[in-house]
């Protein structure tokens, strides 16, 4: 393309001094001048090292790229699993900057310490710094899989502490207390069934009241979003803008648990990614006692640029422990986060390294559309889908638009690497770890921004599996509100008023909705020539208004369904949307089972299985094995 029609390209006859390792691997005949040449410019044209590029885009063995270095730079060649680094000199260095460099003090050897590389051309970039920590170093080969299992091995304790306790314990739900929330549910319930025993009357009317102000300011919230986004769709802001000359290295980190039949899937949609093998570091992240993953993925020829991470047992077993614990080996300056049934758009990639380019500093989360593709299986579906549909494409980018704090949505989430490392990674402890970082970033003073670019999952299909969902949801909810309303005032002096509010009545009044809901139906007890214990004490023009306010809020949200429908290119679905009054009826039940895990089991995850209603037409035809580019083509 035109940024670099004036690159002339070396060919085979100019006068070219190629690398050491270059000229070594000529000289074994596992590449021509012509391949190297490529290599070459590409390993400039991205800026990451040589050996790099020949691993994802060549395909050439980490073991073959190892044994050349180690011959054009006669040094030696050292596994780290069969002959163990001095654990003293890993302590004083750290496991986390050895994986981030890629450099392992091994031993003393005389007056010099022996350090492993994985790139020679990283060692040299270190050496001074090196030198200066640990005196004079001598240069030895090992390949990144070995040094990663080596630090496992050495130092899995320590990494696993790490991922469940990063977090500050202020900013963690990790010191819930079970036994005080049993305590607080005992003594509520007691209240309350003592208060409508004795005052039945008194006790409706204050719950009505406070549904009554529920839905008018969660509704008029709601109509403020729509409005504010109407101009703009989500995450146009930044889709005309210049692709960054180099784009950066992206981590993704897909977290997997009991995935037998959804990883083939998977692995073919990762590998439709149109984003250069060399700058996509893809991490199947699954639990070490998780043999049905294991056997899924071992099934499947991996690429280079996808590795699984295995994350040893602890004292829990949940998502966002399992990110902390691999973002320790990831390789990117951008993380970005999948679930196992995503199906991403081809250019999401490209997107996202287009919109951080693009954005101011604070901007350190990119979070994408989601929609399904299988919203017409059944009526869940249809539902689930209209409900995203409204949630992505209409509220959250205008709660954005407000000002407002914005709950994560979980999946297709792109962080700046520095920041999230700043706030401590992921709370381990949280079932809903996106909606509470969310809240974290607004506190710190960073944004969220929406990009268009869309990302299909598998809606949830049967009834009894979308109760479990939702109500680890939900739970979480709970958890997250609790946690960052431990100061108050704190939480104002962070947020502001505004957004303050926001947090309110996004959490507590989401709760607070679904659990007195029942409240809201009783009046349809009216209709049907059933006395209202209000009728008695409450004016029938008084009744009428309410009845008034949530038919008005029932069209507004009629409305928000039909355009966000709209949005995803799914009009039909609108039909359906009426219905979704005896959808929501089902969180019913879910708030009530979130709540009691509070007191029992509050980090349970309560495991969602995919591969249930996936349609065979999700699966993207394989991409062709090509060197990828970075999208600027190569000068002849």
């Amino acid at each position: 393309m035109g940024l670099v029609s004036n690159i002339a390209l070396p060919t085979a006859s100019s006068a070219v001094a190629f690398t050491p390792l270059g000229q070594e691997l000529l000289n074994r005949g596992t590449l021509c001048v012509d391949d190297l040449l490529t290599a070459m410019w590409t390993a400039k044209r991205q800026n990451v090292p040589l050996e790099t590029v020949l691993c994802a885009d060549w395909h050439l063995s980490e073991d073959e790229i190892c044994s050349a270095q180690a011959t054009a730079f006669d040094a030696l060649r050292i596994d780290p699993v069969a002959a163990p680094p001095d654990p003293r000199l890993i302590a004083a260095f750290g496991a986390q900057r050895i994986l981030k460099t890629g450099l392992l003090p091994w031993r003393n050897a005389g007056a010099a310490t022996v350090v492993l590389c994985t790139s020679v051309a990283g060692f040299m970039r270190h050496r001074d710094a090196l030198a200066a920590y640990l005196g004079p170093v001598r240069l030895a080969l090992t390949t990144p899989t070995q040094l990663a299992k080596a630090m496992r091995q050495l130092r899995d304790p320590h990494l696993t502490h790490a991922a469940e306790t990063q977090l500050p314990e202020r900013d963690s739900s990790r010191c819930w207390n079970s036994a005080v929330a049993q305590r607080w549910v005992f003594g509520m319930a007691t209240f309350l069934g003592a208060a409508l025993l004795t005052a039945p009357v008194v006790m409706a009317a204050l719950f009505c009241l406070l549904v009554s102000a529920l839905v008018i300011l969660t509704t008029a919230l709601k109509l403020a979003a729509t409005i504010a986004g109407w101009k703009t769709a989500s995450g146009t802001e930044h889709r005309s803008a210049a692709l960054p000359v180099r784009l950066p290295t992206i981590t993704l980190l897909v977290p997997l648990y009991k995935e037998r039949d959804i990883t083939a899937h998977l692995i073919r949609r990762l590998d439709a990614l149109d984003y250069p093998r060399s700058l996509l570091d893809v991490c199947l992240v699954l639990e070490a006692n998780d043999t049905t993953t294991r056997q899924a993925i071992d099934a499947v020829a991996l690429p280079s640029w996808m590795r699984p991470i295995a994350v040893p047992e602890g004292t829990l077993k949940t998502k966002p422990r399992a990110l902390n614990y691999a973002m320790t080996f990831a390789h990117g300056s951008i993380i970005g986060v999948y679930d196992a049934e995503d199906a991403p758009a081809p250019d999401q990639l490209r997107t996202v390294a287009n919109h951080f380019a693009n954005a101011t500093h604070d901007v350190a989360c990119l979070q994408g559309t989601l929609d399904y593709y299988n919203p017409t299986a059944n009526w869940l579906t249809r539902c689930f889908t209209l409900e995203y549909a409204s949630w992505f494409r209409v509220i959250l980018p205008g709660f954005a638009k407000l000002g407002l704090v914005v709950p994560l949505g979980g999946t297709t989430l792109f962080f700046r690497r520095t920041v999230l490392e700043k706030l401590g990674g992921w709370d381990a402890h949280n079932v809903t770890e996106d909606a509470d970082l969310g809240v974290r970033l607004a506190r710190r003073g960073y944004r969220t921004e929406f990009m268009a670019s869309v990302t299909e999952e598998e809606a949830n299909g049967r009834m009894w599996p979308w109760v479990k969902q939702r109500s680890r949801w939900l739970k979480g909810y709970a958890i997250t509100y609790a946690v960052h309303m431990r100061d108050p005032f704190a939480l104002w002096r962070d947020l502001g008023a505004w957004r303050f509010f926001g947090v309110q009545l996004l959490f507590l009044g989401t709760l607070l909705q679904f659990a007195l809901a029942p409240v809201v139906w009783s009046f349809w007890l009216m209709p049907l020539g059933i006395p209202h214990p209000l009728q008695a004490v409450v004016p029938p023009a008084v009744i009428w208004g309410l009845a008034g306010a949530f038919i008005a809020a029932g069209l507004i949200n009629l409305a928000i369904y039909i355009i966000g429908a709209r949005r995803a290119g799914k009009p039909r679905l609108a039909f359906w949307a009426p219905t979704l009054q005896l959808y929501f009826s089902l969180a019913v039940a879910a708030v009530y089972k979130g709540l009691v895990e509070l007191t029992w089991k509050p980090f349970y995850w309560d495991k969602t299985t995919h591969g249930v209603l996936m349609p065979d037409a999700t699966l993207p035809p394989r991409r062709p094995a090509h060197p990828a580019s970075d999208g600027q083509q190569m000068p002849h």
